[in-house]
């Protein structure tokens, strides 16, 4: 199983002082796209400060991310699991709130050896990656209407010829709603899309917002704790339960319920 994860706004600052222009990026059928959107980006944060700032939805505090965005072929890297921040990727390395003994937490050297294997991040930039590969910091969200290019008309193609490559494991999607429309799993590729869901007393059931994301950080660390990397739903299942969460398959979604 490979397991499908959004990016994050939020982002770690720093790492080692390998450029991208160093790395080779996993899925190489995703270079054109990926100098594309990157043109299409610089393009935008040479221009007009005030007309990027609105662009890419940055506050007078974020302004340094107009640079950041220029220097990403150069800037330093660290692994995309490391990179994103923010509520899913606290949920996956067990971060507790600030100020608390769990704040700083992260993966353990054996859940990343599995993350290094079964995890997948598709971003607004790079695209499809494995969570381990290393990236840049960068400002580019999946909603930005760049100037003269579609994020969605550069992706969707440029992703089909990836997905394929994908279909002997089955794909675990705990992408946003947004990143899926990105780059959407053809019908022929297994995959599940996972929905997170509450439930009360009496057994009702409503979609979550913002605790969506937590809930599936916990579970993707719950799978990145078992002793083997689960193969089943019903190996999935039991993950789940281990955080208190529970899982039901249902016409080839799962949910995912607190």
């Amino acid at each position: 199983m490979l397991f499908l994860l959004p990016p994050s706004e939020t982002k770690e600052i720093g790492g080692k002082p390998l450029g991208i222009d160093q790395v080779a990026l996993t899925f190489g059928q995703l270079n054109e796209a990926r100098d594309q959107v990157y043109a299409a980006l610089k393009a935008l944060c040479e221009g007009n400060q005030d007309v990027a700032a609105k662009v890419l939805g940055l506050g007078k505090k974020q302004l340094g991310d107009i640079e950041a965005n220029l220097a990403v072929q150069t800037a330093p890297t660290m692994p995309a699991l490391d990179r994103y921040t923010g509520t899913l990727y606290d949920g996956l390395h067990g971060r507790g709130l600030k100020g608390t003994p769990t704040e700083f937490n992260s993966l353990e050297e054996s859940q990343r050896a599995m993350a290094k294997d079964i995890l997948l991040v598709q971003s607004a930039l790079f695209g499809l990656i494995p969570a381990m590969n290393l990236i840049p910091y960068y400002r580019l969200s999946g909603t930005t209407r760049l100037p003269g290019l579609s994020l969605k008309d550069v992706w969707a193609p440029a992703h089909s010829r990836v997905w394929p490559r994908l279909e002997s494991a089955p794909l675990i999607d705990l992408r946003s709603k947004v990143y899926a429309e990105l780059a959407p799993i053809p019908s022929d590729v297994e995959s599940f899309w996972v929905e997170v869901v509450a439930e009360d007393a009496s057994g009702q059931q409503r979609a979550m917002n913002h605790f969506n994301k937590k809930a599936k950080g916990v579970f993707v660390r719950a799978v990145l704790s078992a002793k083997t990397t689960p193969s089943s739903i019903a190996e999935l299942k039991k993950a789940a339960k281990t955080v208190s969460l529970r899982l039901e398959e249902s016409k080839g979604q799962l949910l995912l319920i607190v």
